[in-house]
């Protein structure tokens, strides 16, 4: 197994207390329920060294915006290297599959990122985005009509499990007949570069990376032959008009990053939200009497149920994060789910508020230049797909004694099922019930 060069310095040196012991993001209570130790860390100890990952964990709000804001000292270039370094046999699988590796927008550094940033964002401005809400309430119907009278439902396999792909892929100009293959090779992603995999998974999502990697190269060749009007045929227009800003691995990593971070977030921001406000029923119920609650709903659930808990930097420079001193080299995890539950920026920062008035200011999204292009788009899809839900099963409840489960990863966070039931008799549209 190859192993990286030791960023930390001896554990001696570092900030190490038993908090820091205490912290393993793959395993229960914190892959369960993560709030309850952030809260302590925040508390005594907000910056702190985990041997556990070989890490810098930062947790308070205010410091997690200043590494951002920080892009002299911080480098985004580790932003999608796997946590874990490759096994052997797995760079071998690497090198078979031909799959290169590369910078695209998350991972760059400046300027090059803002370059590239303004010459290919036109596509997520607001009023393009908002253009694209009669085809996404379409799909989102779909769904809802193929279980609405059925009493049951898994509302992340059954509702948003495939929704967010097929925006993404429209968006993305993929057919919509090949969405499912490729919403299956990116759903793998998620271990494979934030979770801790033994040699033998490794081996396997390589091999599944690589094929996903080889579908996005086809993807973009047919679309340079024949280009549409989606995202990425407007990033290979731009190839074409300054080739050396835009090379053909530049265009491959783009489109297979993209599909993947363009779903699987929006996937577990929805599995939060179902989840969330169904515990909460007197907020749901709100929701299903005036609608117009939904969008700052959707902002209180991004904040208190964050689908990106974490995000990563790399010190450039020895530098000072919260009084902590980080050395040149050394990784950096941002708990942007602690951040967003910060007592120092939040009132009442551990209750769930939809009508609370700063829940805009979460860190879900990120922060300064390398903020999320597509917040507007997954802004969207969540208000759409709540606003059926509740339109069309206001009565639906959770499955009593259902346990939730979460991928054991540091940085993507949704409940892998969340099960509800209702009487379908009782559904407020006649044509719903059976």
């Amino acid at each position: 197994m190859t192993t990286p060069v030791p960023a930390s310095p001896d554990a001696s040196a570092c900030p190490y207390s038993k908090v820091a012991a205490e912290f393993n993001p793959f395993i229960d209570p914190y892959l369960g329920q993560p709030y309850e130790f952030l809260s302590r860390a925040r508390a005594e100890e907000p910056v702190f060294y985990s041997p556990e990952i070989d890490y810098y964990v930062v947790t308070k709000f205010d410091d997690i915006r200043k590494v951002f804001r920080n892009t002299r000292s911080f480098s985004a270039e580790i932003a999608l290297e796997p946590l874990m370094p490759l096994w052997e046999s797995s760079i071998q699988k690497v090198i078979e599959a031909g799959y290169i590796p590369g910078p695209v927008l998350v991972n760059e550094d400046e300027p090059i990122h803002m370059q590239r940033r303004k010459r290919i964002g036109g596509r997520f401005d607001a009023h393009r985005i908002e253009e694209l809400e009669p085809r996404i309430r379409k799909i989102v119907t779909d769904y809802l009509d193929r279980f609405v009278r059925r009493g049951h439902a898994d509302l992340v396999d059954d509702y948003v499990w495939e929704i967010p792909a097929l925006v993404i892929f429209m968006f993305m100009g993929v057919p919509d007949e090949e969405a499912s293959l490729v919403k299956q090779f990116a759903a793998r992603r998620t271990l494979f570069t934030w979770g801790r995999p033994t040699e033998s998974e490794q081996n396997q999502l390589v091999e599944e990376v690589g094929t996903y990697w080889k579908y996005c190269v086809q993807h973009v060749t047919r679309l340079k032959q024949n280009p549409g009007d989606d995202f990425m045929s407007d990033v290979i227009r731009a190839a074409e008009e300054d080739p050396e800003l835009f090379d053909d691995v530049y265009l491959y990593n783009t489109m297979l990053n993209f599909l993947f971070a363009g779903h699987e977030t929006t996937t577990n921001a929805s599995g939060n939200a179902f989840r969330t406000l169904l515990e909460n029923r007197e907020a749901w119920d709100q929701l299903c009497a005036d609608p117009s609650l939904i969008p700052n709903a959707v902002e209180e659930i991004l904040r208190y149920q964050s689908s990106v808990i974490a995000w990563r930097r790399r010190a450039t420079e020895e530098t000072t994060i919260g009084g902590v001193t980080v050395p040149e080299g050394a990784n950096v995890l941002l708990v942007l789910g602690s951040g967003n539950h910060d007592e120092a920026v939040f009132e009442n920062a551990d209750a769930f508020d939809i009508h609370r008035d700063d829940a805009y200011k979460h860190l879900s999204f990120g922060f300064g230049t390398h903020m999320c292009m597509g917040a507007s788009l997954a802004r969207l899809e969540m208000r759409v797909i709540l606003e059926e839900l509740t339109r069309r099963l206001p009565h639906a409840r959770l499955v009593p004694n259902q346990r939730f489960a979460y991928s054991p990863n540091t940085s993507f966070r949704g409940p892998e099922h969340v099960l509800i039931e209702w009487d379908p008799a009782e559904n407020p549209m006649p044509e719903d019930r059976p």
